[in-house]
C-alpha cells in the first residue's frame, strides 16, 4: 500500500468508528503535557543534574 492510501483508509475508518469521548480527551492531555515541558525546556533549558555523564567504558564509577 502506498503512503497516502493507507492513511485514507485510517480516515475512513475513523470516520465509520470514532474515538470514544475519553480518548479524545486522554489524546489532548498527553499532546498538552508534552508541549509543556517543550516549551518549559525552551524557556528555562536543561538541567545539569538530568545531563548523564560520560564515563570511559570499563571503568565503574563509585
Amino acid at each position: 500500500m502506498t503512503f497516502p492510501f493507507r492513511h485514507l483508509l485510517r480516515m475512513t475508518r475513523w470516520a465509520r468508528n470514532p474515538p470514544s469521548k475519553n480518548r479524545v480527551i486522554l489524546f489532548f492531555a498527553v499532546l498538552a503535557a508534552c508541549l509543556a515541558l517543550f516549551a518549559i525546556e525552551r524557556l528555562i533549558g536543561w538541567p545539569d543534574w538530568l545531563t548523564p555523564n560520560m564515563t570511559p567504558k570499563g571503568r565503574i564509577l563509585n
